[in-house]
């Protein structure tokens, strides 16, 4: 039995652009546009019940190789990503829910998580969502400090992310996450540390903590090009990082992944996914998904995504089925991002070899990556591997040991 899936849906509306995203997403859309994205959606989750999300192949029909029906598969995990969903009303969440109970066989406790912007929500709008079964919200805080927010773009003040977390606790949300961002120009380790406290003071179930990456085309970077902004060091860097998960633990976060600290058993289940290479679809206009060993993408272009599934035709624009050796290179280095690691005997079940005779030429550089303190390898009394895991030294240098398997 195929293990249960996850959803990814992409809303690429935004209230402004904020100064360091380079995510898909578009300002000043009106109602008409934002109707006819949400009946692309619909369709596009009907594609999923016959398997044509790729290349026009059919699971019912039988043609093609591609994607299976998916129809009535179990959902145990969707995820409304953005762009900000909540900028989605209550009626066009509904037909979105509606649907995809009648294509999925949504769990009893599915985890469905919406981002949130906080200034962007009202009460009565939050008090919809849950009714609709949106049981977890992820607010994109980054700062609670205004200076910072003014760096980044960002469209609300310290009041708005306390205010919005109020009014999501009387709507009867009791699983929230806050998005935090550190590495920002400007910032000091007292902003961070204070951010910290203000961001714990909240009380929610989950902290991400991100450290900005600066992607090419940003306002952000073209700051920092120019000379009007000075990125921090990485040493400033790291000792953010460091100092965020010390002071995450003191305030009982425990640290499950190299960017995420949750209350015990709130982890998101849905990222979790990604990480241990489990299967989801991805519905949306950029959206990524990664079923039946096969990883697609869908259409970036809105006027593009819109025509294709208007025609009733497929707008994933990439797609490509993965060979034994790169799924087991990604169970490597995305189960690497965990803070448990990587389970070497569950590698070999899945794959049919052991990790280390399929990484024989990697294994004196591992070694020298445990001998220097970045990472740590358990063995079974036979010797076998049975664990890889990054130390917390290790994950500052997260990225060189990772590569190790690509």
């Amino acid at each position: 039995m195929k293990d249960n899936l996850g959803v990814y849906i992409h809303i690429p509306f935004c209230v402004r652009k904020c100064n360091y995203c380079d995510f898909t997403s578009f300002v000043g859309v009106d109602e008409e546009l934002k109707n006819e994205y949400i009946k692309c959606l619909l369709n596009q989750i009907r594609q999923t019940a016959c398997g044509r999300m790729v290349g026009g192949d059919c699971g019912v029909c039988g043609e093609g190789d591609g994607i299976p029906a998916l129809q009535g598969r179990r959902v145990d995990s969707v995820f409304f990503g953005g762009g900000t969903p909540s900028l989605l009303s209550p009626v066009q969440m509904e037909n979105i829910m509606v649907e995809l109970r009648r294509t999925f066989n949504l769990t009893e406790d599915c985890e469905i998580t919406m981002e949130a912007n906080p200034g962007t929500v009202t009460s009565w709008q939050l008090r919809e969502y849950r009714e609709l079964g949106v049981n977890r919200l992820s607010f994109g805080v980054q700062s609670m400090e205004a200076e910072m927010l003014a760096v980044l773009g960002r469209i609300h003040g310290e009041r708005e992310a306390a205010d919005s977390m109020e009014m999501a606790r009387k709507a009867g949300f009791d699983n929230v996450n806050l998005d935090l961002m550190f590495g920002i120009p400007g910032q000091t380790q007292e902003y961070w540390q204070s951010t910290l406290r203000k961001i714990t003071a909240l009380a929610p179930e989950h902290i991400s903590f991100y450290s900005l990456q600066v992607e090419e085309g940003t306002p952000i970077y073209n700051d920092i090009k120019f000379g009007r902004l000075t990125p921090l060091s990485e040493e400033d860097d790291r000792r953010m990082y460091h100092r965020g998960l010390a002071y995450l633990r003191e305030q009982g976060y425990h640290q499950y992944e190299i960017s995420n600290g949750a209350k015990a058993g709130r982890e998101c289940r849905h990222n979790v996914k990604y990480w241990t290479l489990q299967e989801y679809v991805g519905l949306g206009l950029s959206a990524h998904g990664f079923v039946n060993g096969i990883r697609y993408s869908c259409d970036e272009d809105m006027t593009r995504y819109i025509k294709t599934v208007q025609r009733g035709e497929s707008p994933v624009v990439w797609s490509h089925q993965n060979t034994l050796a790169e799924t087991a290179s990604e169970f490597m280095f995305t189960g690497l991002r965990l803070f448990r690691g990587v389970d070497l005997k569950e590698f070999q079940n899945r794959f049919g070899i052991s990790a280390e005779r399929m990484y024989a030429g990697e294994m004196a550089e591992l070694n020298r990556f445990c001998q220097q303190g970045f990472l740590s390898i358990d063995k079974e009394e036979d010797g076998a591997f049975s664990n890889m895991r990054l130390t917390e030294r290790g994950m500052d240098i997260s990225n060189r040991i990772m590569a190790l398997f690509v």
